[in-house]
């Protein structure tokens, strides 16, 4: 239990910077960012932790070791070899997933699968399914063999609490990074002109009251050897949730979206905390009190709309929110550069392309207006 190894968090592609500085304000001390996300040195309570407390992180790996192997024969013996039952248990049927680099000997992801898989069940007694709860990932790189542990299960987006959602939705683990990108710290006002159903104001609203975004769902840690179900009962008890001091805002002119995302606040905690409104984003009108985040994910043609006819909407968002929301910042998602042009917001030079729902988007985002 108190053995060290690394930690994977997955990131979503161009956000890896954002995740480390999640990590280190979570206090994962040592992380450090490298290809496709953030490693750490940490322990199993470290795992369970980083699966709770993560809002970027789209799954937490556990890399729990590493062997050389330079023929299918190699692999096997040292398969077997492998201290398998350490880590999980005989009860719960695995799966296992290869992926091979060209730099390496074994380069046959099919065959490596079948040789673990049989190594597995010999050696073991384990159960191989294809729709296992527990997911064996295994590298293959240089001819160095690195097993990992998928802790997670389900994708760390689905927090466990969303009831309802509309066209090309916004994943939680990205709405939360964008967030960060645009410097929301959980102390100002967040409002969305088209929230759809309402992900980046209920992010805003959990951060806000310091509601973990693993509280309300099972992982894939849970079915492991080296669960303990005492000390993870443990770990999930919060004691600092309060409600938040300012008032966070979703709009949306379609009915049915704000149906979707009062449901979905509700049974997230933050009801109480999100004014919802069935509005056009042209009406929207500036909240009483401080500045804060304008934050908005508009069709952008690929999927919703005729990108044609767009320009028109996003101009009038622009001026909408250069009229009324002085001193305000804005963050827009969008796939096209010429929809962001349209809005004639001041944006700062965009960051990464970001995939999301099969298309590049990016970020586009604005000092205070």
């Amino acid at each position: 239990m108190d053995e060290n190894f690394e930690i994977f968090m997955v990131a979503t592609p161009g956000f890896e910077d954002a995740l480390l500085a999640e990590a280190l304000q979570n206090g994962f001390t040592g992380a450090e960012r490298t290809q496709g996300g953030v490693t750490v040195q940490g322990t199993w309570p470290d795992v369970w932790r980083a699966n709770l407390v993560m809002r970027g992180a789209t799954r937490i790996l556990a890399r729990v070791g590493s062997f050389m192997a330079f023929h299918l024969a190699q692999l096997d013996k040292r398969a077997r070899k492998f201290p398998w039952g350490d880590i999980l248990r005989a009860d719960v049927p695995v799966r296992v997933e290869v992926s091979t680099s060209k730099k390496s000997k074994i380069y046959h992801a099919g065959a490596a699968t079948q040789r673990i898989e049989t190594a597995l069940k010999d050696s073991h007694g384990m159960q191989i399914s294809a729709d296992a709860p527990v997911a064996i990932k295994v590298r293959i790189d240089d001819n160095r063999v690195t097993v990992s542990v998928d802790t997670s299960g389900e994708s760390l987006h689905k927090r466990g609490h969303k009831l309802a959602v509309g066209k090309a939705p916004m994943r939680e683990t990205l709405a939360a990074l964008m967030l960060r990108e645009c410097g929301y710290d959980g102390t100002e006002p967040v409002l969305d002109p088209m929230c759809g159903s309402g992900t980046f104001v209920i992010e805003a609203a959990e951060i806000a009251a310091g509601l973990l975004p693993g509280r309300s769902r099972d992982f894939a840690f849970q079915q492991l050897a080296t669960y303990d179900a005492g000390a993870w009962e443990a770990m999930r008890k919060v004691d600092h949730i309060h409600r938040p001091a300012q008032t966070f805002y979703g709009s949306d002119r379609d009915a049915g979206a704000i149906r979707m995302s009062k449901q979905n606040a509700e049974a997230a905690g933050v009801g109480d905390a999100i004014m919802f409104e069935n509005l056009s984003a042209n009406d929207a009108t500036r909240p009483d009190g401080p500045p804060g985040l304008v934050i908005c994910n508009p069709p952008y043609g690929g999927r919703i709309g005729n990108t044609k006819l767009l320009y028109g909407l996003y101009g009038s968002l622009g001026q909408t929110l250069r009229d009324r929301f002085g001193g305000w910042r804005v963050g827009i998602v969008t796939s096209d550069a010429g929809l962001a042009k349209a809005t004639g917001l001041p944006f700062k030079p965009k960051g990464p392309a970001i995939p999301h729902g099969g298309l590049k988007v990016w970020l586009f985002q604005t000092d205070p207006l």
